[in-house]
Parts: structure tokens; C-alpha cells; sequence
């Protein structure tokens, strides 16, 4: 995807985004694309992706630039995409419309293919206000992260969560085949490392302390990790 890239008729929607990567393989089922939403309000506490709070950072892309992007690897090995954040919701109109735009490019798909989107806000209010983007995706998984030293924070079963107390909600009949009894949890790994744009990227959700260990042994073999997403 191209930064700042205008549209032609500047009537499109356009959506604040943090990064996109393929294929991630530690938040949902098999290899997924993964887009990173710019801009949080709830700022949770111990949050690993502090670079994507600030409203103002990022780029806008275009709901047919995600698209394309996904279209352009549609011949590899790609089970759904994952929308995190950062928080989705604090952009229905753009989600909406990207929801609107990957929906009808999946159609044209000979696999199956889940839409999965994170949210750090409460589910009923979720359920309450934006019906239409619920209607658009295969599985929620809602709530704010609760911290592993905070009350409630024990790390989840599930690779997929960041707290227990966020749950794993199947939308369609495709969500409840892949993600009922987390039918993949067993073998998916929870945190992987990717060498992109001259950094490394740990993508995932890590375990309460995780990050911290991995800072520690780093600096003990002489590595000092520098501008890190968790202290952003």
C-alpha cells in the first residue's frame, strides 16, 4: 500500500492505519493478513501496541488499496485477515467501508477466507451501537486488555487473547467452524518475529512479563532493544 495516496474523486472513506503485514500467524486461524489500526483512546494499561495510539500517526489508505494489497497475494496460502489496532471502532464510517469492500472481494475467493477484528471496547456497547459492522465480520473479540499485574489479568487459554477477560465471539457459521473450541489453539505459536522495513516485528499476543524477559536476555548478549512498540 502506498502512503497518502489521494482519492481521485475525494469522496472515498479512507482509514487510519498503523502498518499491514502477510502473513501473520499468531492472531486467528492459519496465515492471515494483518492490518494495524492508527489511533486508540482507551490506552489499556501494559498495552504491547503503544505505537498506535496517537491519532495523528500512520497514514490513510483507501479501502480499495487494502484490497488490492490482499488481491495481490490472493495466489499464496491466505485463510482471512485481522484487523487490530489501535481501535477499529473509533473509525466505524472507514471500517464500515472497508468491511463493505473486503466482503465483496472474498465472494470471488475458492477458499474460505474470515474476517477477525479486535476491539478494546465492551462488547454490549459494540453490539448496541454498530450492528451494520458486526454484520460484516466472522469473529469479535472485544473488551479492554486488563493487565497481567491488575486484578482479573491471569493470561488467557486461549493464544488468541490478550486477558481472560476478553472473549472470543463467532459471528457466522465460518467463525463457529474455525473458532469454536479454538479448534487451532493447540499448535498456533503466540508470538512471531518478522525482519521488515529495518526492524523487527513481534507480532502476537505475549504472556504477562514476556516482553520484559525478552528485553532482559537481549541485553544480556549485548542487544539493546530501541524504540519498542510496548513503550512507545
Amino acid at each position: 500500500m502506498n502512503r497518502g495516496v489521494e482519492s481521485k474523486g475525494g469522496a472515498e472513506v479512507k482509514f487510519r492505519i498503523n502498518k499491514a503485514h502477510f502473513p501473520v500467524t499468531t492472531l486467528g486461524y492459519g496465515r492471515r493478513l494483518g492490518l494495524w489500526v492508527q489511533g486508540c483512546a482507551i490506552r489499556c494499561r501494559g498495552c504491547v501496541s503503544r505505537d498506535t495510539w496517537d491519532a495523528g500517526g500512520g497514514w490513510d489508505v483507501e479501502p480499495a488499496e487494502v484490497v488490492a494489497w490482499c488481491d495481490a497475494r490472493r495466489a499464496q496460502e491466505i485463510d482471512g485477515i485481522t484487523i487490530s489496532g489501535g481501535e477499529p471502532f473509533e473509525q466505524p464510517r472507514a471500517l464500515a467501508a472497508l468491511l463493505e469492500a473486503l466482503n465483496a472481494w472474498r465472494r470471488g475467493l475458492d477458499r474460505a477466507f474470515d474476517i477477525l477484528c479486535y476491539s478494546g471496547l465492551p462488547r454490549r456497547r459494540i453490539e448496541r451501537r454498530h450492528p451494520g459492522i458486526l454484520a460484516m465480520l466472522d469473529v469479535l473479540i472485544p473488551e479492554p486488555y486488563v493487565d497481567g499485574g491488575m486484578a482479573g489479568g491471569r493470561a488467557p487459554r486461549s493464544l488468541w487473547r490478550g486477558s481472560d477477560n476478553q472473549p472470543l465471539v463467532p459471528l457466522t457459521p465460518l467463525g463457529r467452524t474455525r473458532y469454536d473450541g479454538e479448534n487451532n489453539a493447540a499448535c498456533a505459536p503466540r508470538i512471531q518475529v518478522s525482519i521488515d522495513r529495518g526492524g523487527a516485528w513481534f507480532i502476537g499476543i505475549p504472556r504477562p512479563g514476556d516482553m520484559d524477559r525478552l528485553e532482559e536476555q537481549a541485553r544480556a548478549r549485548g542487544v539493546i532493544l530501541e524504540g519498542v512498540s510496548w513503550r512507545a
